[in-house]
């Protein structure tokens, strides 16, 4: 009986620790919101580098999650949905771009405040967007140097 009540007692440990992690593991990856943060929303033309739970920044610090990324069939853009604190107040002339934190740094979303007296609410779309840009292609273009007539060349 005492050998019954020790399985029962472990299994509901292993079990509670088990849920603990999964609710941790939810949480950073973006996928659960916190109950003192509210949702925004973005279009970018590129969000490369970009995926559920990565860091939303403010001037360096982390003040949110990117927690949905969805393809528009209309637009073709990518609309993603950003979690940010409750105590942050953004301005609707607001900022967003997806950032690198180097040329082999990882990507992270970063906001800008704008200047205007109106707040965005919880749901509302930053309208002004800059997507990611490719380190790989800006190199093929320095490196392929351009075409002569781009360069200015007299020559047909």
């Amino acid at each position: 009986m005492a050998y019954e009540r020790l399985e029962i007692l472990t299994g509901a440990a292993i079990l509670a620790v088990a849920i603990g992690f999964a609710a941790y593991a939810g949480r950073g990856a973006g996928l659960m919101q916190e109950a003192d943060s509210y949702s925004l929303i973005a279009s970018f033309r590129s969000v490369e580098g970009v995926s559920v739970g990565t860091d939303v920044r403010l001037a360096g610090v982390k003040v949110g999650t990117v927690t949905a990324l969805n393809l528009n069939p209309e637009t073709y853009f990518a609309d993603a949905e950003i979690s940010v604190r409750k105590d942050l107040i953004l301005p609707i002339d607001s900022t967003i771009l997806v950032s690198s934190e180097g040329l082999l740094g990882g990507t992270f979303v970063e906001l800008q405040p704008g200047g205007m007296p109106d707040a965005l609410a919880p749901g509302d779309e930053i309208e002004d967007t800059q997507g990611a840009v490719s380190v790989i292609s800006l190199l093929m273009k320095f490196a392929g140097g351009g075409d002569s007539k781009d360069a200015g060349s007299t020559t047909p």
